[in-house]
């Protein structure tokens, strides 16, 4: 059987009921491929080997039936002895840990790479991870994404903002939704923003133009090997937000991908094929591409409650092929 090996958060940290790495892991027990658990810490370079203290890992199985949060009990996952295991020995091994993409997730990506040269697949691939920057890959696509200025100058930041008057501001290292803040004309605040974000002008920060379609929903639409899947979560902003992060206290409707949405897949995927960036979200607020989230994408458990899919089965379906 195939050894598929996720690097993740702490167990007992994961949101149970919208989890995604869990359907994955479910997928993969459900194919009989040998799941093993470890954490970044975990991995090391031993002797000239990049080693895993991994463990198997295995989902109670009424659990993974259903991944219902309802028939987890305190045992809803075994986890075997620790054992330290060349991760070249791993088939597959799935970077699931969730940002922050700091100095120690770039080193972990450094050894991932090893174990990948030593013929491991990684998903995704450690370089790409370390190159995309997800809110500035978005500008290789530049037809597809709203106006938009990176810098860490304040006399450019505030030009943009002189000519665009509605913008919002964010940090090119943020996630869920944390430190984005929309200044619109005559903010007395533009300046104290602008400080605190770049770090007294220490840091480039992004500036897009404010979408006023953001009310509809920023939506998330996840792509596996370079192909979208039919339907896309909107995650829209509760009363008073202008952040539709699920983080923020967004709420998420599926629904299904409009021609604009798959015409802006068209354009993004080939390049995350190329890349070997093979399960990858992109955030569209109405007809523009804003994101392209390559760390750790979420938003699997609820598109298959609100449409009977099985993302996670069809991930691993491809992973799987990959490895033939």
């Amino acid at each position: 059987m195939p050894k598929f090996a996720f690097v993740m958060d702490p167990l007992d940290s994961l949101a149970l009921k919208k989890d995604s790495t869990l359907a994955m892991i479910r997928a993969c027990q459900q194919r009989d491929i040998d799941v093993f658990y470890l954490r970044q810490e975990d991995i090391h370079l031993w002797e000239g080997a990049v080693c895993g203290m991994v463990r198997t890992l295995r989902l109670d199985e009424a659990f993974c039936a259903e991944l219902d949060v309802s028939l987890a009990g305190e045992d809803w996952y075994n986890l075997g002895e620790e054992i330290r295991t060349p991760l070249a020995e791993m088939d597959v091994i799935l970077m699931r840990k969730d940002p922050p993409f700091d100095m120690e997730y770039i080193y972990t990506t450094y050894m991932l790479e090893r174990a990948e040269e030593a013929g491991t697949l990684v998903v995704n691939k450690p370089r790409s991870l370390r190159d995309c920057n997800e809110k500035f890959f978005a500008t290789a696509f530049p037809e597809c994404g709203p106006p938009l200025v990176v810098s860490r100058r304040q006399d450019i930041l505030k030009a943009f903002h002189a000519e665009h008057k509605n913008v919002v501001f964010k940090k090119l290292d943020g996630m869920g939704g944390a430190s984005i803040f929309r200044i619109m004309e005559n903010d007395p605040n533009l300046s104290v923003v602008l400080e605190t974000l770049t770090e007294g002008g220490a840091e480039q920060i992004m500036g897009q133009v404010y979408l006023p379609e953001i009310v509809d929903g920023d939506k998330r639409i996840l792509l596996i090997d370079g192909e979208p899947v039919d339907y896309c979560l909107a995650r829209i902003p509760s009363a008073g937000e202008t952040r539709g992060n699920l983080a923020a206290g967004g709420r998420g409707e599926g629904r299904e991908l409009s021609a604009r949405d798959r015409w802006i897949a068209e354009q993004v995927g080939p390049e995350l094929k190329r890349r070997g960036l093979v399960f990858v979200g992109i955030d569209v607020i109405g007809d523009y591409l804003t994101e392209i989230n390559v760390t750790c994408p979420t938003c699997i458990r609820e598109l298959d409650a609100q449409f009977s899919l099985d993302i996670g089965g069809k991930l691993i379906d491809t992973v799987l092929t990959k490895l033939k």
